[in-house]
This record gives C-alpha cells, structure tokens and sequence, in this order.
C-alpha cells in the first residue's frame, strides 16, 4: 500500500489520474485504485448542479471528523469557490464514497474553534492547502460530510 505522505509541492505530484479520469478509475474498482494520490486518501464527492440540475461527481481529499468526512473547498487557492462548493450550498445533500462505501450525507461548512481544528487536520494531510489560503483573500471553506442515518 502506498504510504500516506503528501506531496508538498506541484512538482512532487502525479497528475497521471486526474479529474474524470480519477472519478473513472475509482468507481471501476470500488477506491482500489484512486484512493490513494499523491499521498493523500481521496473520496468521491456527488453533487446536483445548481443550475443544471445534473448530477456531477469530484475526486477530493479528506479527513474525518470522528465517522464524518471532512473536505476543503480551496480550488487550488483561486480567488472563488470550486463549483462542487457552491453546488452544496445549494443543494446540501450528497453523495459519498470512500473506496467501495457508498452513503448519502449532508453537507455542513464548520465554523469557529471547530474550523480551525479541522483545518490543522486538513494541514497534515494536504500541507498545500496553506499555500492556497495564502493564495487567497477568501477564507477556504471546510466542509464536513455528516453521514444520513437511516
């Protein structure tokens, strides 16, 4: 297995799975590959389209919050939200997976001493996301995925 030890930097990076490509592989092999890139452990996130209504799936690093995912909206440190991002504002019921798990959850963006928390986690897992917020006057939104109990 792969160790878990992110990239710091874009150099450092395997861009060889990447977007669609990503979603593709992942769903093909329930995470057994795709999962693990570039160090870090990746969930598949489904949103609807705000404005299009269309279902539309992203590959995305995480954390966890006690059983809960935990992602961040940091489009790479650009200067507006990742449309996923706006898409859960919208519509805060999604879908995730996390390898073969496949469960609906709600989507809830953290504030407070729980964001900063979150964030340091976040940090760890992914030390580019303090590049990105440095890159950026918007604060990165951090997104907790709470699993719908049945």
């Amino acid at each position: 297995m792969e160790e878990l030890r992110p990239a710091r930097s874009r150099a450092e990076m395997d861009l060889s799975v990447f977007g669609p490509s990503h979603v593709r592989l992942y769903q093909e092999t329930d995470g057994q590959q795709g999962y693990l890139w570039n160090g870090a452990q990746i969930l598949l996130l489904t949103t609807r389209g705000r404005k299009s209504g269309q279902m539309r799936t992203t590959p995305l690093i995480f954390v966890t919050n006690g059983e809960d995912p935990v992602i961040i909206a940091s489009k790479g440190g650009a200067p507006d939200h990742p449309d996923w991002y706006l898409n859960l504002e919208a519509d805060p019921h999604v879908q995730v997976q996390v390898k073969a798990d496949i469960f609906d959850a709600v989507a809830r963006t953290a504030s407070g001493p729980e964001r900063e928390r979150l964030w340091s986690e976040a940090l760890k897992a992914w030390p580019m996301y303090a590049d990105y917020q440095r890159n950026t006057e918007r604060e990165i939104p951090v997104v907790v995925l709470e699993r719908r109990r049945a």
